[in-house]
């Protein structure tokens, strides 16, 4: 490998064998911190040395996630002062990006499975390679070291090259192109685990799945994961216009939520307010049923709105069924009534991103049904700050994706 003092342009790729010393970078600092739109700048950082368990990658798109958002305000966790807690070098920068597909220029000598040349998906998922706990067995996701790469680590995707784990690494699916392996990685990792990962609540042939969000890249995701597998997808949408995009994907039927009113907080309700908040969600349940054809309820509710839906998720789940939760986008302050818990013996589940184990059984799906993910707009470098508002906003349906450097 050799480093050279060139600077090497956005969308321009160094000949393999070849890294600069200095890279372009999407960063946040703290004096920038607000909106995406002011806290990303693009400056020039020095490119990351690898250890001997990491690989160099450059990358070519990168996928948008609510992280980014999350880092670019600085709630509910500011990133660059805790920046360096996790096998990081303590910087006053961050860069963010979860998510990403390239091309291998550097692989340290612990490196098993991949080489210089190869090209893979970078998920955000990263541990400590000595971690004994790990090696003993246990579920890399419930380790001390687990955390996010490119939100709770630095050197995310966007840049022109990552530092990233072999854990974090995972072939690219045969029939995506580069575009669509960079943003099919963190959604449907995470849809596989919360569909499969839980022990006594995995799906299975002609069970419910009631997904929020389901025009969202992690409800198309599940929409397709559960369609796949024999499940029976049932999506919750804001407009019409997005149940049908639901529907051409894979979808039994949707609900569109901007026709019912009982969001939000249960505890403060006086008792005549809870009875109709009951109707209310009993009506939604209907529904549910009537798009699967029986008074059949669901096996399984993917959520991650939190605090706005997380009562109704609860309430419609069918008996001994799992309320699985990978975020809180509405708010993770939420309340629920303990009776539907405990007298109908469902389950409320934390679920977060997934294992390498997860990745590769969600790409040998990926190749084997030929699942593409739905993306709703690619940005160029220049327009990553506008990917992220227009995320936020929910501008466009499905995954967002920026490209970055030249396949």
């Amino acid at each position: 490998m050799e480093f050279v003092d060139k600077i090497y342009e956005i969308g321009e790729r160094p000949p393999l064998g070849t890294v600069p010393r200095r890279m372009y970078a999407w960063t946040i600092r703290n004096e920038r911190l607000g909106s995406p739109e002011t806290a990303f700048g693009v400056e020039l950082v020095d490119v990351p040395m690898i250890r001997d368990d990491e690989l160099l990658v450059y990358n070519i798109s990168a996928g948008i996630n609510y992280n980014g958002i999350w880092a670019a305000t600085g709630k509910p966790k500011n990133v660059i002062d805790s920046n360096g807690d996790y096998f990081d070098e303590k910087q006053d920068f961050h860069i963010c990006g979860s998510e990403s597909c390239g091309i291998v220029y550097a692989v340290g000598k612990n490196v098993k499975n991949y080489k210089v040349g190869d090209i893979i998906c970078v998920g955000g998922s990263k541990y400590s390679s000595d971690d004994k706990d790990i090696q003993s067995g246990m579920d890399p996701c419930f380790s001390p070291s687990y955390h996010i790469w490119g939100y709770e680590s630095n050197y995310g995707a966007f840049a022109q090259f990552s530092r990233v784990q072999e854990c974090q690494c995972v072939k690219k699916a045969d029939n995506l192109d580069f575009d669509e392996a960079a943003c099919a990685y963190a959604t449907g990792v995470t849809a596989y685990r919360m569909l499969n990962g839980w022990k006594g609540n995995t799906l299975k042939k002609g069970d419910v799945v009631l997904i929020w969000g389901g025009a969202g890249g992690l409800g198309i995701s599940a929409i397709q994961i559960t369609k796949a597998l024999g499940g029976i997808p049932v999506a919750v949408v804001s407009s019409e216009e997005k149940g049908e995009l639901c529907k051409q994907l894979g979808a039994a039927g949707y609900i569109d939520r901007s026709k019912f009113d009982h969001w939000g907080s249960v505890s403060s309700l006086s008792d005549k307010e809870y009875r109709s908040w009951i109707a209310q969600a009993t009506k939604f349940r209907r529904s549910i049923w009537k798009i699967v054809g029986e008074k059949r309820s669901p096996a399984i509710v993917l959520e991650h709105p939190g605090r706005d839906t997380l009562p109704t998720s609860l309430f419609v789940c069918g008996n001994g069924g799992m309320v699985v939760l990978c975020g809180a986008t509405s708010s993770y302050m939420a309340d629920i009534d303990l009776r539907f818990l405990w007298l109908n013996q469902r389950r409320i589940q934390g679920s977060h991103a997934g294992t390498q184990k997860d990745a590769a059984e969600y790409i040998k799906l990926v190749e084997k049904y030929d699942i593409h993910p739905y993306i709703g707009k690619k940005y160029d470098w220049s327009e990553l700050p506008k990917a992220h508002e227009d995320f936020a906003k929910k501008v466009y349906k499905g995954k967002l994706v920026v490209r970055i450097g030249a396949e």
